[in-house]
């Protein structure tokens, strides 16, 4: 395993401990690189995300992913990312808690053949529905969103996949937090938002869904 001073895993538990959060061990410090390297491979002929150089990745993907991993409750023991993209937030939720089955939700062809290659090198047990998330006929303990197209209309759809008891995980900006909770619904009961690391108005917002889903 990589263990040199400037390598991408070192370079990211450095980040972490910056923002005061605990680091990778080992294994994961590899299976972060090994993803580095995928989406950095990838990104030169798909356009995965707009951040394309390995500091960005580390210090806002990444670092965002995790500390979101993280913040979620304990007894989630199933987790949809609605929109994933390259995966974020949900492949670093997977592997920071394992005990979490996760689904990737992405309707674009091409992201979603990047995140099966991705379940495929990481070795994670995650499925990948290639497909619009709200598409699917399911619900889950835990929904997140991060970055996703007209976010209102995606959380108020993804709101319907939250079971009784659940919670909505919104990654999102301090400006924007209201209108996303106000698309949910006053089905959720919002404890107070936790901010992301490295920014200042970004910040992670967990919904309890309250009241139970139609019948």
């Amino acid at each position: 395993m990589s263990e040199t001073l400037n390598s991408p895993g070192t370079r990211l538990n450095s980040i972490l401990a910056k923002a005061g959060l605990a680091p990778l061990d080992a294994v994961l410090s590899q299976c972060f690189e090994d993803y580095l390297a995928l989406l950095l491979r990838w990104n030169s002929r798909v356009n995965l995300t707009a951040i394309r150089d390995e500091e960005g990745i580390l210090s806002r993907h990444f670092v965002e992913s995790i500390a979101c991993a993280r913040a979620l409750p304990a007894g989630i023991g199933t987790l949809l990312d609605f929109g994933s993209g390259a995966g974020f937030p949900g492949i670093p939720i997977a592997l920071c808690r394992p005990e979490i089955a996760v689904t990737l939700a992405e309707s674009q062809g091409k992201k979603a053949a990047f995140l099966s290659e991705a379940v495929r090198v990481l070795g994670v047990s995650t499925k990948v529905y290639s497909g619009r998330g709200e598409a699917l006929h399911a619900v889950f303990d835990c929904v997140t969103l991060r970055a996703v197209d007209k976010m209102e209309l995606a959380v108020e759809a993804a709101s319907k996949l939250v079971r009784t008891g659940g919670w909505l995980a919104l990654m999102t900006t301090v400006a924007d937090l209201p209108a996303l909770q106000q698309a949910a619904g006053a089905e959720f009961g919002w404890s107070t938002p936790l901010p992301l690391p490295g920014s200042e108005d970004r910040l992670i917002a967990l919904g309890e869904r309250t009241v139970s889903l139609p019948a």
